[in-house]
């Protein structure tokens, strides 16, 4: 009997995707001011990456660039479709909702979109709200829509929770994980807030003093934290300079001596 012969062939490596942000050796100044310095960044398509850092870090310039606000020169690598939410909602009090969702949007369908974009974000019932009657939660909202009607390749998101309150912020992460999920933008988080980081990034980025500082991924799966978060918690406060054993917050503050 006839043996088979039967050759083998290796599996191709697997290529990584390029990235959708990249910047290398990316430095800023104002005057005789260095506010980024020597900067490496990269945020790979779809990758949810949060960043950190004290006041004065650097972290707005950062936002700035990125959004197109500033220029990015030097070879920067920035995809041309992003949007930007901000801490401020920033409607206009004198056009309703869904005309806010589609600024700069063309088309004789933008109401159609607009209730669309709503629908996801939870205000299908407010359109033709004016600005000024919602709450901080909803403003938000029809801010994330405008964001997402563009359908970004990146999000910005510039500490866009602060200003709410803690049940609100919670309802408003769930939703953004879900809209991430769904559109799969790459997304910037810049955040004051170590939990809020933890629970919701990949990989934690931490800028001082014009540079990443210090890059933590975030090993275990959304919902299934607990394990990691306290040495996680631990090292991020101690890149921002905060030492501690890795105890929760009522742990860390006002400890009985």
């Amino acid at each position: 009997m006839s043996e088979v012969l039967r050759i083998s062939f290796p599996e191709p490596p697997v290529r990584e995707p390029e990235p959708i942000v990249r910047l290398q050796g990316f430095s800023r100044h104002f005057g005789e001011t260095r506010v980024l310095d020597d900067l490496d960044l990269a945020i790979a398509p779809g990758e949810f990456v949060a960043l950190l850092g004290r006041s004065g870090s650097g972290k707005t310039t950062l936002l700035r660039t990125l959004a197109g606000l500033d220029e990015a020169n030097g070879g920067a690598v920035i995809p041309a479709s992003r949007a930007t939410v901000f801490q401020d909602a920033r409607l206009l009090p004198w056009k309703r909702v869904w005309q806010n969702v589609v600024l700069g949007v063309a088309g004789e369908d933008r109401r159609q979109r607009a209730e669309e974009a709503l629908r996801e974000v939870g205000l299908e019932h407010r359109p033709d709200a004016w600005p000024l009657t919602l709450s901080g939660g909803e403003a938000q909202r029809a801010s994330l829509a405008r964001a997402l009607i563009r359908k970004p390749e990146l999000l910005l998101l510039d500490e866009p929770f602060a200003a709410l309150d803690a049940l609100t912020r919670i309802r408003m992460h769930a939703l953004v994980l879900s809209l991430w999920r769904r559109h799969k933008p790459a997304v910037l988080l810049v955040t004051h807030d170590v939990e809020e980081a933890m629970a919701l990034a990949d990989r934690i980025l931490v800028l001082d003093a014009g540079r990443i500082a210090a890059e933590e991924p975030v090993a275990a799966p959304r919902g299934q934290r607990a394990s990691v978060v306290r040495p996680l918690r631990a090292r991020l406060l101690g890149h921002l300079g905060l030492q501690t054993d890795g105890g929760v917050y009522a742990d860390l503050i006002g400890r009985d001596t």
